[in-house]
């Protein structure tokens, strides 16, 4: 199994779109277009994974750099998701930094 990143895709591509472009070199597995969760507008990515892996490198080989609907495709192995840090970033009162304290205006 072969995860494949797909980037600067039309904002209007489809899953079965996507899907239809790399089922010409082999079986998909699985296609996810990454979507914006407010809006739910496609973000212009998304992931296909491959079950024979030959087969991907060859959808990749192809693929990548190709015009589709005036946009060059960006297909490359999807690499691991970097670990981030637990919570939110930004100081939320821990002991961190220096904070002073302000005296009330009034």
């Amino acid at each position: 199994m072969k995860n494949i990143f797909v980037g600067n895709l039309d904002f209007g591509a489809t899953e079965a779109n996507v899907r239809s472009w790399f089922e010409e070199y082999g079986a998909v597995e699985r296609v996810s277009i990454v979507t914006d969760r407010d809006t739910g507008r496609s973000r212009g990515f998304g992931f296909v994974e491959m079950t024979n892996a030959d087969e991907a490198d060859r959808a990749i080989n192809a693929l990548n750099g190709a015009s589709v609907n005036g946009r060059a495709l960006n297909v490359n192995e999807a690499r691991p998701r970097e670990a981030r840090p637990a919570g939110g970033g930004g100081n939320r009162g821990g002991g961190g930094g220096f904070r002073q304290r302000r005296e009330p205006r009034w």
